[in-house]
C-alpha cells in the first residue's frame, strides 16, 4: 500500500461528521472514513469474519503418522502418489497467489471497514493454509523445492497460476484506480478471478481427488486438513459472492452486457485449464475417479458459479461426484462431510 494510499485511510470526515450506515460504500466510498467500523452496514460481511474465527485452527494440531506410514509402505501405486503430489504442487503456491492479490490489491481498494475486516482473516487464513502444505510436506520427507517450484515447471499449474496473476498484476500498478468505470470493472474481474475462479472453481477438482483418498481410509491426515481448509474456502467463496454482488448493486453501471460476456468467457477459459489439470494429475484412472469425469465435475461447479453472480449457465453437465454435493451448496456451512469435524469449534475444543 502506498503512503498516499495509507494516508487518505486514516483521515477524518471532521468533528461534526457523524457515520450513517447508509453512506457506506463498498468501493468509492469518499464520505465515510475508512476505519470507522460501527455502524454496520454489510452484516454478511461481520457474520464471515465471526464464521471465521470459530473455525480457527492449525495443521500441526493433526496428527500425520498413519500417512507418514502410508506414504514410506509399497501401498500406494505410482498414479495415486502422482495425484497427491500435483495438488501439493498447486495449492502451496496458488493458496500464497490469493493471499498476495488481498494484500496487495484487493485491500486497498475496499472502502468498506467491515469487509476489509473479513479481508485480513482470509488474508491469515492462506497463511494457514501455505503453513498446511509445507506441514504435509515435511511430514512425508517430500522434496520442498520439488514441491513449491511446480507452478514453474509443471505447464497445467502453471497455467492456472499465470490466469490468476496477470489479474493481480493489472491491480497493483501505481496509475490503478476504481474511480472510474475502466478501473472498477477490472476490480470486479480481479474478484471474479479470485473469489468465483480460483477459490470456487481451481480449487474444487483438488478437493475431490484428495477427499477420495480420505473416504477410502487413505491419508486420512490429509483429508482431515483438507477438510479445514475446504470449509475456510467456502465462507471465502460466500464473501466474495456477496462483494461481487453488492459491489454489482451499488453501481449497476458496471455491469454491461459486454461485460458479463467478457466475464462467462473468463470461467470458460478457466474450466479448460482446470480440465487441463484433471487429466495432467490422472493419465489414468484412480480410486473410481478419471479425467473424463473431471470435465463434467468442473462444468458442473462452473454453472454453479455463474449463477450465484447472476450469470446464466452454459454447461448443464451433471455432477458425477454426488458425494460432493455438500460442497457445491453455497448455503451450508457445517456438515460437509460425515466425520467427527462437523461443526465450527475453535482450536481449543478440537477433538481428533
Amino acid at each position: 500500500m502506498s503512503t498516499n494510499t495509507l494516508e487518505k485511510d486514516l483521515l477524518t470526515v471532521g468533528p461534526s461528521k457523524r457515520v450513517e450506515s447508509k453512506d457506506k460504500r463498498l468501493i468509492n466510498c469518499n464520505t465515510v472514513d475508512v476505519n470507522q467500523l460501527m455502524p454496520l452496514k454489510y452484516h454478511w460481511a461481520w457474520e464471515h469474519y465471526l464464521n471465521g474465527c470459530a473455525n480457527h485452527w492449525m495443521p500441526t494440531e493433526v496428527p500425520m503418522s498413519k500417512d507418514i506410514d502410508l506414504w514410506k509402505s509399497n501401498r500406494l501405486s505410482d498414479d495415486e502418489r502422482r495425484v497427491i503430489m500435483r495438488n501439493l504442487g498447486f495449492f502451496s503456491t496458488a493458496e500464497s497467489l490469493v493471499a498476495n492479490n488481498i494484500v496487495l490489491a484487493i485491500y486497498r481498494h475496499v472502502t468498506n471497514p467491515e469487509a476489509r475486516q473479513y479481508l485480513l482473516r482470509q488474508a491469515f487464513e492462506e497463511a494457514i493454509h501455505t503453513h498446511t502444505f509445507h506441514y504435509i510436506v515435511e511430514s512425508l520427507a517430500l522434496d520442498e523445492r520439488e514441491i513449491f517450484n511446480m507452478y514453474n515447471e509443471v505447464n497445467s499449474i502453471h497455467g492456472k497460476d499465470a490466469f490468476e496473476m496477470e489479474l493481480t498484476e493489472a491491480l497493483i500498478a501505481d496509475d490503478f484506480s476504481t474511480d472510474n468505470t475502466e478501473g472498477a470493472q477490472k476490480f470486479l474481474e480481479n474478484l471474479i478471478g479470485y473469489y468465483i475462479i480460483m477459490e470456487g472453481i481451481f480449487f474444487y477438482s483438488g478437493f475431490a481427488m484428495i477427499l477420495s483418498f480420505h473416504r477410502q481410509n487413505k491419508l486420512t491426515g490429509i483429508g482431515e486438513q483438507f477438510q479445514y481448509i475446504l470449509r475456510d474456502e467456502t465462507i471465502h467463496l460466500n464473501f466474495g459472492i456477496d462483494l461481487i454482488n453488492g459491489i454489482k448493486e451499488e453501481n449497476p453501471e458496471l455491469w454491461t452486457a459486454q461485460f458479463q460476456q467478457k466475464i462467462t468467457d473468463k470461467i470458460k477459459q478457466a474450466v479448460e485449464l482446470e480440465i487441463a489439470y484433471a487429466e495432467d494429475c490422472l493419465p489414468r484412472g484412480i480410486l473410481g475417479l478419471s479425467a473424463p469425469m473431471f470435465r463434467d465435475y468442473v462444468q458442473h461447479i462452473a454453472d454453479r458459479r455463474l449463477e450465484r453472480i447472476g450469470l446464466k449457465a452454459e454447461y448443464g453437465s451433471r455432477n458425477p461426484f454426488p458425494w460432493m454435493s455438500e460442497t457445491i451448496d453455497l448455503g451450508k456451512e457445517k456438515n460437509f462431510f460425515e466425520t467427527r469435524v462437523n461443526e465450527y469449534q475453535s482450536a481449543a475444543t478440537l477433538t481428533w
